[in-house]
């Protein structure tokens, strides 16, 4: 889940289409309503938050803090004009990179991606039994060999990964794949897609390695 903070609708808009056509869910926000949101949000939705977009708004340098009060996420500044006393201003105010008008949503993914790899010190892959799995798109691969998974298959088989020893509910899985303010799918998808996801590891590892329990949720299970 990306959040979109721009004052200018036609902003937030065009950079919620272009996360949708990466299969990526997102929502924007104007700073006002930003900031009502970040103090009462649940830990659940913050939690499903991948990274915060930053874009034009009169509160563009009180945010940050805001947002690390709630959230680890990376954030990215937005710069539509190069401005090197600028950009240094918001990275002492707590963002993590800047980047410069235009930019495609896929160069966004791979630099948060890159941000979350170098705070966790880790490689874009974890080994689980006999299957890697990797955060930059990639299908995972088992004994070597890819298997190939449908886009939300694969995002919640990478959100389990991050989440090792951790169980997840059905809800935390339907916030990080679909959004938290999609109210267009039901929740129970998520069941669907848990149902067929183990059904081909299951096949593939000799064991099923996503342990559900009723009412408390999924963990992934490392033989």
């Amino acid at each position: 889940m990306f959040i979109i903070i721009d004052d200018r609708e036609m902003v937030t808009s065009g950079y919620s289409s272009g996360f949708t056509r990466e299969g990526v869910p997102s929502i924007g926000f104007r700073a006002p309503e930003f900031i009502d949101w970040v103090a009462s949000a649940a830990e659940t939705d913050i939690g499903a938050v991948e990274a915060f977009l930053l874009g034009t708004c009169d509160e563009r340098e009180s945010v940050p803090k805001l947002i690390r009060d709630r959230c680890s996420a990376p954030v990215i500044a937005l710069n539509e004009k190069p401005s090197l006393e600028q950009t240094l201003g918001l990275f002492a105010v707590g963002v993590d990179d800047v980047v410069r008008q235009p930019i495609h949503v896929r160069e966004i993914i791979a630099r948060v991606g890159a941000i979350q790899r170098r705070a966790s010190v880790s490689d874009d892959s974890t080994l689980v039994s006999n299957m890697r799995v990797f955060f930059d798109g990639r299908d995972p691969e088992l004994n070597g060999t890819p298997l190939i998974l449908p886009r939300r298959e694969r995002r919640i088989l990478e959100y389990m990964v991050k989440n090792q020893n951790r169980r997840l509910t059905k809800e935390q899985i339907f916030d990080f794949v679909y959004g938290f303010c999609n109210d267009e799918v039901e929740v129970s998808v998520v069941e669907s897609h848990i149902s067929k996801l183990r059904k081909k590891l299951r096949g593939r590892l000799g064991f099923d390695p996503i342990d559900s329990k009723r009412y408390i949720g999924y963990m992934l299970v490392n033989k």
